[in-house]
């Protein structure tokens, strides 16, 4: 069982992460130009934060959409008698 959430775990930061790298690039593409002067404006601004709320939010509402689609599909599948 712990095997079972560690492995689940992993795959749900990996996800998140990958949420967090698609939006900071499509929201500011100079990162894949000129990474250090977004990182340094950033550090200017004070602005940590935000692209882990956004990420956070939009990770959220996947996680529903996932966890629906789950829930329909368990409807469909084969139970054994």
């Amino acid at each position: 069982m712990a095997e079972r959430f560690k492995h689940i775990l992993k795959r749900e930061i990996f996800y998140y992460l990958l949420t967090l790298l698609i939006l900071a690039l499509i929201m500011h593409f100079d990162l894949l130009s000129d990474p250090l002067a977004r990182f340094e404006l950033m550090q200017e601004k004070g602005n940590y934060t935000h692209p882990f709320l956004y990420t956070l939010i939009i990770y959220s509402v996947i996680l529903i959409f996932r966890k629906i689609i789950d829930f329909i599909m368990s409807f469909f599948e084969k139970k054994p008698n």
